[in-house]
């Protein structure tokens, strides 16, 4: 479905990712694994064309999106949920919704389908709906940034550090509702520092420093990794 092809992308001078491949198969949950600063979001930001790989190409359906923008990427059928949710925070829960709808904005019927679906996933955004974003608690918040992206009726959703700020407890069924969107026919690639969480999951993985992919194998493979294990699991 999704690859990436020695892929890297530049800020100026520096090279933030190098010559990456990955390959996402279609109904497979992919992890990203790593620390802040080793690549994750910028591979995110070059899959939804917000940066533009130097080298490399990136295939969605065999076709290339590299030049396609992010708009354009997002009626493909790439959705993203950014880390630090960037939510509207003023506009109300529903409202925030809608915005992630707006590829789809003249298909009322199927917004409003989508919607109804993001409340039965998550009941107490339904409960929230006519409050502002900004009043939610974290875990609130980041069911919301989910269910926004959701509403553009992704294939591939991009899950940028969904866990980060919440409790272990909230954690735990963030990734049973991701568990659930994948069994629904999402394919998903989840960028995560919490690899225990993730790899419980996950299909496979790819573990990355400093913009590099330095590992690379299925779930089991990776949590029986010793260097693994003691980097960021603590065991």
């Amino acid at each position: 479905m999704l690859n990436l092809n020695n892929v890297s992308v530049k800020y100026g001078n520096f090279t933030a990712i190098h010559g990456i491949n990955i390959e996402v198969k279609q109904g497979e949950i992919v992890v990203l694994l790593g620390s802040n600063g080793a690549g994750k979001s910028t591979t995110f930001r070059a899959i939804s064309g917000l940066s533009k790989p130097s080298e490399g190409e990136i295939l969605f359906d065999g076709k290339s999106i590299k030049k396609r923008s992010a708009d354009q990427i997002v009626k493909l059928g790439i959705g993203q949920c950014p880390e630090g949710r960037k939510l509207f925070s003023a506009m109300s829960v529903q409202e925030n919704l809608k915005m992630g709808a707006y590829v789809h904005r003249r298909k009322k019927d199927e917004i409003k389908h989508s919607m109804e679906h993001v409340y039965e996933l998550f009941p107490i955004l339904n409960d929230k709906k006519n409050d502002a974003a900004g009043s939610l608690s974290g875990g609130q918040q980041q069911m919301l940034a989910i269910g926004r992206a959701l509403m553009s009726k992704p294939r591939l959703m991009l899950l940028d550090e969904p866990s980060v700020g919440l409790a272990p407890l909230i954690v735990e069924q963030m990734f049973e509702v991701i568990q659930k969107i994948n069994k629904e026919g999402t394919t998903i690639l989840l960028a995560e520092q919490n690899a225990n969480a993730a790899l419980k999951i996950a299909d496979k993985g790819y573990v990355f420093e400093n913009g590099s992919i330095v590992l690379q194998g299925t779930s089991a493979e990776l949590f029986a990794n010793d260097e693994v294990r003691k980097a960021y699991i603590g065991a």
